[in-house]
């Protein structure tokens, strides 16, 4: 039996958004160049501008792909908790854990109607981890793959690589003044490789469900604060140029993923090299997030609403909440173009493979010590009066 979380009527969530906690980082990792796990930021990169004019099909025939058909569930994210709750001898507290990903694909479903999505969903420990169901990943890239391009557009596949190719033009492996010119002038020329990623993992909340997302973040603007201070995190996008009223259309609609994905790992500016229809770089353009919305409803044509995006959002993880509270796996699911969203059970027992054996021994191993230091602790605090140890606090 499913339960239903109707998306319409929309107009339910018009207003002041729903309370907001500001994304902390409390852990980070890193995949390197052979997209092998690091459990440091080896892989953090720095932002310098690109050289305009830069063609950005360059070098797609030696492009180093990584191969993502493999189903990794939540293993490097968990792999990054485990050690962050050894530093801190205590669980992480929260309601759901999951990559930003999935919170994106929640945030953008109100005003993303053609877009279907399947999640796998388990409760352990009072929290929900979630993630994508692959099998549904892996359909929707092959189905993609099949369209044909219209006659003198360019694939998929390059257009893909052109959004990898903008990234290689505006990184560096340091900051600058530790950056040789003769590699900044010749970033054209790197091979492009989308194996290696920083990863941010933060812990943040909306209404009322506290989050610990991880995610991709491309570059930093200058350098990470070791003060704890928020770091000026940088997305990078491409975009076709807007030449005309549909072309400022098409792009508002992007404008809404930009924001919601930078929203959520608080990423305070997004850079998109706007591209000419044949891949030439044209422009460079840097947007703070947090105006994304306020710009939209200004002077946009309203095809989205930040606000709304997050009160959505906020209930329908409420529901879920309300939802996913017994054993077993549970399969979220948005067919194409639905008005819902449907939540139901799919294995009565267990976590299917959601959770990693290493993290439930764990979380296990952390739940006995934490009962045992209560048990000595009430033994060995002295306490300041004469009591009889039938008395004793536990």
């Amino acid at each position: 039996m499913s339960n239903i979380f109707d998306i319409q009527p929309i107009g339910r969530f018009v207003g002041q958004s729903a309370a907001i906690k500001r994304p902390k980082e409390i852990a980070c990792f890193s995949y390197d160049d052979k997209h092998q796990f690091r459990l440091d930021d080896s892989s953090i990169r720095y932002y310098w501008p690109p050289t305009l004019g830069a063609d950005l099909s360059r070098g797609f025939d030696t492009f180093e792909k990584l191969n993502d058909t493999a189903d990794d569930h939540l293993d490097s994210l968990l792999k990054t908790i485990i050690a962050h709750e050894q530093e801190l001898g205590a669980p992480i507290e929260t309601d759901l854990i999951t990559w930003r990903g999935m919170m994106t694909k929640f945030m953008a479903s109100i005003f993303s109607d053609r877009d279907g999505f399947e999640m796998n969903a388990t409760l352990f420990q009072d929290t929900i981890f979630l993630e994508e169901n692959h099998s549904y990943k892996l359909n929707s890239q092959a189905k993609q793959n099949q369209q044909i391009s219209q006659p003198g557009r360019p694939s998929q596949d390059m257009m893909s690589f052109w959004g990898y190719k903008f990234e290689t033009l505006c990184l560096l492996p340091s900051i600058w003044a530790e950056t040789s010119r003769d590699y900044i002038e010749n970033r054209e020329n790197e091979i492009v490789n989308n194996h290696a990623q920083y990863c941010s993992v933060v812990k943040t909340g909306i209404g009322n469900t506290v989050m610990v997302l991880g995610g991709e973040v491309d570059a930093v603007w200058d350098s990470k604060p070791t003060d704890g201070s928020p770091t000026t995190w940088v997305e990078l996008k491409t975009s076709a140029d807007i030449r005309n009223d549909r072309d400022m259309l098409t792009f508002e609609r992007k404008l809404m993923k930009f924001w919601i994905q930078s929203f959520l790992l608080g990423v305070p500016k997004i850079i998109v090299g706007f591209r000419t229809p044949d891949g030439i770089l044209k422009r460079v353009e840097e947007m703070d997030t947090a105006s994304i919305p306020g710009i939209v409803k200004r002077r946009g044509k309203g095809t989205w609403d930040g606000n709304m995006c997050i009160n959505f959002a906020s209930a329908l993880l409420d529901f879920l909440k309300t939802t996913i509270t017994g054993d077993g796996v549970w399969r979220i699911r948005r067919k194409e173009r639905s008005s819902s969203i449907e939540v139901f059970r799919v294995e009565e027992t267990g976590h299917g493979e959601i959770l990693s054996d290493e993290f439930i021994n764990w979380r296990i191993k952390l739940a006995l010590n934490r009962k045992q230091s209560e048990t000595t602790d009430g033994i060995e605090v002295p306490q300041p009066m004469e009591i009889s140890s039938t008395e004793a606090p536990g």
